[in-house]
């Protein structure tokens, strides 16, 4: 059956997996791909995409250039085109940046949440996905994970910044009927991540014979789910749950400094000593995410195909075999 998506963010790292998903999974689906084109904007990210479409002769993805907080670009696309799914993955996402300057992501994740749910309550056919993330919960005991139920107490300004667009969405579901869901998803990890996240920035880093900069001791419990997990239970949520209703999608626990040293030990670097270097630990840190995603694997059979370290080899293998994209980044990011 055909059907219309907007994807706002698809050039970032889970967009755009997300798109590929989607794109090879649904050869039905028109797909649109709304993205201002900031730092971890990729445009590479999807030249796979781009590729196949120059051989097709109906196309079936289009990108547009554009903020979300522009009310009057959104307005033009959405009267002209009627949507069937708009998936929210445009946000800034890195914490340290959050913590310097944090006035980007109260744009960004609370205004531009707001224009694009103002508009969609006058499009009552159009489904939205709000892609949150598990940092809303704060950090959480041992022994205790965070069901959709959880208490809502995030320690940074960013994750101040999306819980705040979920209890935004929620209100819009409750007073004006909004046809949306949330998805808080864990620490996504694969292929085309931006490398200042830990897993990219580690195996690039030892790549490159670069100490991986360590916040603190590395003990804190992160939790990874692959991307390509991450857009299954995406696409099923988004088809089949109920409107105003709450999914993580969650994957393995382990701590970062085991993360760093599994990558290590793959890469055959474990026995270095200088494999790392000990920085500063950011303020506000949590010790430990935990999201359940128990709710998505009962009502639907959804669960992670492989845990973290199962990933990790095919993900080392591809940045390894993708340098000319991530050192493509470095040198626009030393620019």
């Amino acid at each position: 059956m055909k059907k219309n998506i907007l994807i706002t963010g698809g050039l970032g790292f889970i967009g755009s997996n997300f798109i590929r998903h989607l794109y090879n999974k649904y050869p039905d689906y028109s797909i649109w791909n709304f993205d201002l084109m900031t730092y971890a904007g990729n445009p590479d990210n999807l030249l796979d995409i781009e590729d196949l479409e120059s051989k097709e002769e109906n196309k079936r993805y289009f990108f547009i250039k554009g903020d979300i907080c522009d009310s009057l670009k959104l307005n033009e696309i959405f009267n002209r085109i009627e949507f069937d799914f708009v998936v929210n993955f445009a946000a800034e996402s890195h914490v340290d940046r959050s913590i310097i300057n944090s006035d980007q992501f109260i744009r960004s994740n609370i205004t531009g949440v707001h224009v694009l749910i103002n508009i969609l309550r006058h499009h009552n056919r159009t489904r939205f996905i709000q892609i949150s993330t598990d940092e809303i919960y704060g950090d959480v005991p041992e022994k205790i994970k965070s069901n959709e139920n959880y208490p809502i107490q995030p320690s940074n300004p960013y994750a101040a910044s999306k819980a705040a667009a979920d209890v935004l969405v929620q209100s819009y579901m409750k007073t004006f009927g909004l046809s949306a869901i949330i998805v808080r998803g864990a620490n996504n990890f694969g292929f085309y991540q931006y490398p200042e996240k830990i897993i990219p920035l580690t195996i690039t880093n030892l790549i490159q014979g670069i100490p991986v900069p360590i916040h603190g001791s590395g003990s804190q419990i992160r939790n990874w789910v692959h991307t390509n997990d991450f857009s299954e239970g995406l696409d099923i949520v988004m088809h089949n749950a109920p409107n105003s209703s709450i999914y993580n999608i969650s994957g393995t626990e382990k701590s970062i400094i085991d993360v760093v040293k599994k990558i290590g030990e793959i890469m055959g670097k474990s026995g270095k000593k200088d494999l790392i270097v000990n920085v500063n630990d950011r303020p506000g840190r949590d010790m430990r995410y935990a999201p359940d995603s128990s709710k998505l694997t009962l009502e639907f059979g959804w669960k992670p195909k492989k845990s973290v370290d199962e990933s990790l080899n095919e993900v080392i293998h591809w940045y390894l075999n993708n340098k000319k994209w991530w050192q493509d980044i470095m040198t626009k990011k030393r620019k």
